[in-house]
């Protein structure tokens, strides 16, 4: 006689106990590793980006601090810190980045929406999660500005998962969002405390508790008389962090474009930016002037036919305005020293051995325009251009967005509703699916029987 659902599945969740009573006695005492690197995939809530760029709010939305775009609709967060305990499954991730909603455009100025989510927090304990984020908003009405650190913006529906047992890398995918009371009024009152919010992807690394790594001692502070004068002179280390443009970006690996792109010579994939790095030139500190070039190229497919190819990146800058140019293939020709965007460069000031520009907004050249295919014209805004420049055999140049190196959490995608609202951001139901990925057999195996187990059980009451 064949079993019942109920005796099955009880009999995936006895082995699901018994594998984890053979892991090592080790694995179950694991100490208390350090989350370094990683990233968060959030759309914050698919109908709110809508609502802001649609046709009331007229708005639109900015990245900050780094955040990158990635999938349908999904913002990416960046440079993972914190710690995860396998014993007990806590766990505890704060990234990096922002995004940065206006849109109501007032007849003064300024605009009615003005609302920044920035460095989101998850934290799990006790099989409760909950994302906590940095708010900065107008006031419905009054349009008083309020700043809030850490807002326990949402509860995150961890049901079936078992946070326990796992090394590196950490996955979470499509987990249930739902908005609280502070994160209700934190979001100046769009939304009501309960209203689901897109579901949270995250891959985070965790390395070794910090009291087994080696550790170097500090570096001593040079003398003035050791010191190297940050004057004018060569340079042998340096790079430029450029992300060509956003909405390209997009285009290629979006659903009409079906492409994507490819580095090589060492150049770097930050997320937002890509890094053209081992920059050699001349930079003369007193007027600002620099020349350098750097090594690295990207090359962007798609099954339209485009094939671009940018490479052997070079920057420019004196009076205050720098030029970015490089060499430029497409359809079997190569151009060199292509000037592909200008930035205003100013005069940076160095500091610490280093020569930084952060963030200048660039503009698309006539010739950049050309290489571009005439897909954009002559003066459009492109992604802003990031030098750094080592001026001092001690200094270090900045670190790219800290993406991680393990599972792409984006993989599986999640499914949520996408409704346009009439008069304002109107609240939707939104489903997802959620999984655990991490490094432990045991964890996945005891979630995967957790899951099924109530699935059973659901489909044995209604039949």
């Amino acid at each position: 006689m064949p079993s019942s659902p109920s005796v099955r599945a009880l009999a995936v969740v006895l082995l699901a106990v018994l594998l984890g009573a053979l892991l090592p006695a080790s694995a179950a005492q694991a100490a208390s590793r350090t989350v370094q690197g990683g990233r968060l995939d959030w759309g914050i809530r698919s109908s709110f980006q809508s609502y802001v760029t649609g046709p009331i709010a007229q708005g639109s939305w900015s990245l900050v601090g780094g955040a990158a775009t990635v999938g349908a609709g999904q913002f990416r967060f960046h440079s993972a810190t914190g710690s995860y305990d396998p014993q007990s499954g806590a766990f505890r991730a704060g990234f990096s980045g922002g995004v940065h909603f206006v849109g109501h455009r007032q007849a003064g100025g300024g605009n009615e929406l003005d609302l920044t989510i920035s460095r989101p927090t998850v934290r799990i304990e006790g099989g409760a999660g909950t994302l906590y984020a940095d708010m900065v908003g107008k006031e419905r009405g009054s349009g008083r500005v309020t700043r809030s650190s850490q807002v326990p913006l949402a509860t995150l529906g961890l049901s079936g998962i078992d946070m326990r047992g796992g090394s590196t890398p950490v996955g979470l995918t499509g987990v249930p969002a739902t908005l609280t009371s502070q994160g209700a009024t934190a979001f100046a009152g769009y939304y009501a405390a309960g209203t689901p919010l897109d579901p949270v992807s995250l891959s985070v690394d965790t390395n070794a508790p910090a009291a087994t790594k080696d550790t170097k001692p500090p570096k001593p502070s040079p003398s003035p008389s050791t010191t190297k004068k940050e004057s004018v002179g060569r340079f042998e280390d340096a790079a430029v962090d450029w992300g060509v443009r956003r909405t390209f970006r997009e285009y290629v690996t979006g659903s009409v474009g079906r492409g994507g792109w490819a580095l090589s010579g060492g150049a770097q994939d930050g997320g937002a930016v890509f890094r053209f790095p081992q920059g050699k030139g001349t930079y003369d500190a007193g007027s600002g002037k620099l020349e350098a070039a750097f090594a690295g190229g990207v090359r962007f497919t798609a099954a339209d036919g485009l094939d671009l190819e940018l490479a052997g990146f070079a920057a420019r800058v004196s009076s205050g305005k720098g030029t970015l140019l490089a060499d430029v293939t497409s359809g079997g020709a190569t151009d060199k020293a292509v000037p592909l965007v200008t930035f205003a460069a100013g005069r940076p000031a160095p500091e610490d051995g280093l020569a930084v520009l952060t963030e200048a907004p660039a503009t698309l050249t006539a010739e950049g325009a050309k290489a571009f295919g005439s897909l954009y014209k002559a003066g459009t805004a492109m992604d802003p251009v990031s030098l750094a420049v080592a001026l001092d055999a001690e200094a270090e140049l900045p670190a790219l967005p800290d993406l991680g190196t393990g599972a792409e959490a984006s993989d599986v995608p999640a499914t949520r509703s996408a409704e346009t609202p009439a008069a304002g951001p109107a609240a939707a139901e939104s489903g997802s699916r959620t999984s655990l990925a991490v490094g432990g057999g045991a964890a996945s195996i005891a979630a995967v029987a957790a899951v099924l187990y109530a699935a059973r059980r659901r489909r044995a009451r209604n039949t």
